[in-house]
């Protein structure tokens, strides 16, 4: 094992400033979270397409939970690819494959004819959200500058949920407008074609992250696209600071990937609760809702056609939250939002499973009232844990296993979550909402407990400065107060 002592004190950065660099890493920074828009409509999508799709391909109980998870092992998946070739081949031109990807996995579900194709659609559709849940983040993060990376970063997670709630509203109108006729699911897929060719389109246009290009020495490069998007002292001072941290990790490894992870017992831990922190932010439930809202609805007692509508309440909430996190970002730390969130969400959890087994079906209250708990959860799950949870693992991992490491974490999301999507109706089949929910509450206890005991803070600190924290293992035992406030 290697002794890693830092070479060097962290220098202070002129300040951001004002000026049309800000508008640039602004419009850069919304082009490459059409990657997230996308994400939120693909996993959104099938929350109101699955019935009507159901009736016509004629698919079971299993073969349902199979279309809807088939994406999100292909996500597991693309995590841990994107993650490895936007290492090697950087951050941009994986983000334009990627929308590649999503393009064609469109048109394979859009005219799937059986089941078996749709499987391959949303397989290659789930390789497309794994790759870009693991990218745009690392890419976010490595342009912003330290001060507003949180709330720069966090737009990608208000851009998913955008796209849930896009994908909610444009299967209310088309489900209402056409009726339950065939096709009707076809032409709510199809909608997703368009951002994957604005993504495709506008990161044509997008430079490199500075970062990627200065740990491959390609310094000039790095600096050119930091002046863009800094003022030209911080721009020049930031470089420095990046070239720092760079010799100072070749002096202690000479390769990255695999073997610098394996060398490092801090990387490994660091990893590990990365892992950890993805695993409990899918364990809330929260992609449940998103994926099966409308069923979980029925379930409460709503008819379809209005669950259909109704379903757009958690979609709302869900942007609003958003918003308010992104406001947030900069105002609370991350450990502290974090045990909100699962404070809360854990409440709304054991509050929706009294109220399903106090409130029997035929109660005209229950269905309103679940609904209410429903939105009060997506509500403090947008507000205080998504945000927070993908900004802290864009933040967490050095440069050398950025995307790995980030690869390796939304894998294991991802898993999770593919599992729960394709046991979900099976669990609620047999155990109702009350059981499910209660289960949730669980996991929401041992998370927090997690949370408190292991995760280290992030916000205030620059990547560099967070890198050799964590490289040095001085992250987890330095009073968090010492970070830039």
């Amino acid at each position: 094992m290697v002794d890693i002592k830092p070479t060097s004190p962290n220098v202070a950065l002129p300040p951001v400033g004002t000026g049309p660099h800000r508008r640039r890493l602004g419009v850069l920074a919304l082009v490459a979270t059409f990657g997230g828009l996308l994400f939120g409509y693909d996993t959104g999508v099938i929350n109101g397409a699955l019935l009507p799709m159901k009736e016509e391909l004629g698919l079971t109980n299993l073969t349902e939970g199979v279309v809807t998870s088939s994406l999100l092992f292909g996500a597991a998946i693309g995590a841990m690819l994107g993650g490895r070739i936007a290492d090697g081949w950087g951050r941009r031109r994986t983000i334009i494959l990627l929308a590649v990807t999503f393009f064609v996995g469109t048109l394979t579900c859009v005219f799937a004819p059986a089941f078996g194709v749709m499987v391959i659609g949303r397989v290659l559709l789930g390789l497309a959200v794994g790759g870009a849940s693991t990218v745009v983040p690392v890419f976010l993060a490595e342009l912003a500058p330290y001060e507003i990376r949180g709330s720069l970063s966090g737009r990608n997670e208000l851009m998913i949920v955008v796209g849930q709630l896009a994908a909610f509203v444009v299967n209310a109108i088309i489900g209402n407008l056409w009726g339950e006729g065939n096709g009707v699911w076809r032409v709510m897929l199809a909608v997703c074609a368009l951002p994957a060719i604005a993504l495709f389109v506008g990161m044509l246009r997008v430079p490199e992250s500075p970062r990627w290009l200065a740990s491959k020495g390609r310094n000039d490069e790095a600096l050119e696209v930091l002046t863009q998007i800094r003022s030209k002292e911080r721009a020049v001072a930031e470089l420095e600071d990046i070239k720092r941290t760079n010799e100072f990790e070749a002096k202690v490894q000479q390769v990255s990937g695999w073997r610098t992870l394996l060398g490092n017992k801090w990387l490994i831990r660091i990893v590990l609760i990365g892992a950890g922190l993805g695993v409990a932010q899918q364990l809330t439930g929260i992609n449940s809702i998103m994926y099966y809202g409308q069923t979980v609805l029925i379930e409460s007692g709503f008819e379809q056609s209005a669950a259909l509508i109704a379903n757009i309440a958690p979609g709302v909430i869900a942007v609003i939250g958003g918003f308010i996190a992104i406001y947030n970002m900069e105002k609370i730390n991350r450990r502290t939002t974090l045990i909100i969130g699962f404070s809360l969400t854990t409440v709304c959890h054991f509050l929706i499973g009294i109220a399903s087994m106090t409130l029997v079906d035929g109660n005209p209250a229950r269905p309103w009232v679940i609904l209410f708990l429903v939105v009060a959860f997506v509500g403090s799950m947008q507000t205080f844990l998504n945000i927070a949870v993908w900004v802290l693992l864009s933040e967490i991992f050095p440069t050398q296993i950025r995307a790995l490491g980030m690869g390796i974490s939304v894998f294991c999301l991802w898993i999770a979550n593919a599992f729960l999507g394709l046991y979900f109706p099976t669990i609620v089949a047999a155990t109702g909402i009350t059981g499910t929910f209660f289960g949730f509450a669980v996991v929401g206890v041992l998370a927090l407990l997690f949370i408190w005991k292991f995760v280290p803070e992030s916000r205030g600190r620059t990547l560099e400065e967070v890198e050799e924290g964590v490289t040095t293992g001085n992250i987890f035992t330095v009073d968090k107060k010492k970070a830039r406030v």
